[in-house]
């Protein structure tokens, strides 16, 4: 019996930029709407879950990724609904708790989380958190959201909020013992956190060669208790089924987000399309998309591809055909990596 394919999420972090080709910006209501309808061909097309990421004050346009995933819960009956990712240390996590299980509740089980610090200074600020602050903190708060996940009665003192007696948070998630809460992020820090709290790692998402974050794999593995772990890696994806054709549609829309997010790379190296193409961004036909993303499997062991296929302005026909092109040829040959 063949094995089968590893679980894949469509990750869209929500971009809000223009067409390169022609210059034009859809209306938010428009790439709002945009968002749901990938979600539910991605459904279609068979992949395993949908993660929407959480940004503020910046040109992506989802800022509260909990309602759009409950919009696309109405439209779906399989697929997992997971942020990708909330920013915990600038929420409260009690009201994480109650939207994530008002989530799972209203989905029929399918609700998760990815949790992170974020990677804008700005935001921090914005939202009050000094930067000596922002990792104890988000420390403090997936604990505290962890313990309201699973306890129907909680009792809990801390730093940053104030105490808790005797709460139950309501409705009760209906997965048990708690929806799947994963830690993103390619720091040490992070990676260890995981690997104490027993939790999955999704690497970031930030158009980094993916060896860089090798160390921190073999390391989060080396430290985690009861479990050999999990991790996913998200990888900006387009296919087509030409792949000349896929590298020239792609390369404008791959070039105006990679400017956009480049200050959140962290590695700190110039942008070059094609060494981004030969790395972090695979594009290609079904085939050469499907060798790559394996390829990366093997080099990090992973269990979970995050996908990530809407940026740069990149028409929805366009979107849409290599959602359903990916599930139709490039999902049949993936597999887990080697570890």
């Amino acid at each position: 019996m063949a094995d089968l394919p590893p679980p894949v999420y469509l990750l869209i972090l929500g971009d809000h930029l223009p067409d390169p080709r022609t210059g034009r910006v859809i209306t938010e209501e428009k790439r709002l709407r945009a968002v749901v309808r990938q979600a539910v061909v991605a459904e279609e097309s068979g992949f395993t879950g949908v993660a929407i990421g959480e940004h503020h004050f910046i040109r992506y346009i989802v800022s509260a990724p909990e309602l759009v995933l409950s919009a696309i819960a109405v439209q779906t009956s399989t697929l997992r609904l997971s942020t990708g990712v909330t920013l915990l240390a600038h929420r409260d996590p009690v009201l994480v708790a109650e939207e994530l299980a008002t989530l799972d509740v209203l989905s029929g089980g399918r609700a998760e989380l990815i949790v992170a610090r974020g990677i804008s200074q700005e935001t921090d600020a914005a939202f009050g958190i000094p930067p000596a602050e922002l990792r104890p903190r988000f420390d403090e708060h997936l604990r505290l959201l962890l313990l309201l996940l699973e306890k129907p009665e909680v009792s809990w003192s801390g730093r940053f909020r104030v105490p808790l007696e005797g709460v139950t948070t309501t409705p009760r998630p209906v997965q048990e013992p708690r929806p799947p809460v994963w830690i993103g992020s390619g720091s040490a820090v992070s990676a260890d956190l995981a690997a104490e709290l027993g939790l999955p790692l999704v690497l970031p998402s930030t158009l980094r060669d993916p060896a860089t974050h090798v160390e921190i794999v073999e390391r989060y593995r080396s430290r985690i208790r009861g479990s050999d772990g999990r991790v996913a890696l998200p990888s900006h994806v387009f296919v087509a089924t030409d792949a000349a054709a896929a590298r020239t549609r792609w390369r404008p829309h791959l070039a105006t987000y990679a400017a956009f997010a480049n200050e959140w790379r962290g590695d700190g190296t110039e942008l070059d399309m094609d060494t981004l193409m030969d790395g972090p961004a695979v594009c290609g036909d079904p085939a050469e998309v499907a060798g790559r993303l394996n390829q990366l499997a093997d080099l990090l062991g992973l269990d979970a591809h995050l996908v990530i296929v809407d940026i740069g302005g990149l028409p929805q026909p366009d979107v849409l055909a290599a959602i359903r092109l990916f599930g139709a040829e490039v999902l049949p040959q993936l597999r887990s990596g080697v570890r």
